[in-house]
């Protein structure tokens, strides 16, 4: 085995175990009722922490997966650092501009920010069983 596909496997590996940490993590977070600011910014903290993290796994593990001479994995690990990146960049700029509203008691913001924590835990769910289902893919002889 090269050395990166190795490096790439353990990205891939870091990628998959933050991804259930962040699907697990994120989830008891649902009973928060997102009516005071600071539960707007703990959420909002954990999932910039989430996109960070997986943003900087998937980009290794794309790199060393091109490397290695595997394009499709490298194509799968860069398509999954860019959809992080576009969440990241769509849902925390939304998330901290609720988190005003919801300061002021907003009731339509309180509610628009639970919608989006349970979307940002939707799509990363179906991260977790993309990175699962590649991983049962090339498992296969």
């Amino acid at each position: 085995m090269s050395a990166a596909l190795f490096i790439a496997l353990c990205c891939t590996g870091a990628l998959l175990l933050t991804t259930a940490y962040f699907v697990m993590g994120s989830i008891p977070l649902l009973i928060l009722k997102h009516d005071v600011p600071m539960d707007a910014r703990f959420v909002r903290g954990f999932f910039n922490t989430y996109y960070l993290a997986a943003m900087g796994t998937a980009g290794v593990a794309a790199l060393s997966y091109a490397v290695a001479g595997r394009p499709v994995f490298a194509a799968g690990a860069a398509a999954l650092a860019g959809l992080t990146a576009l969440l990241r960049r769509k849902v925390i700029p939304t998330m901290d501009r609720l988190r005003i509203e919801i300061g002021d008691q907003c009731a339509s913001a309180i509610a628009t920010f639970g919608r989006i924590h349970v979307t940002a835990i939707l799509m990363n769910l179906v991260q977790l069983v993309v990175i699962v289902w590649s991983l049962i893919v090339a498992a296969r002889p």
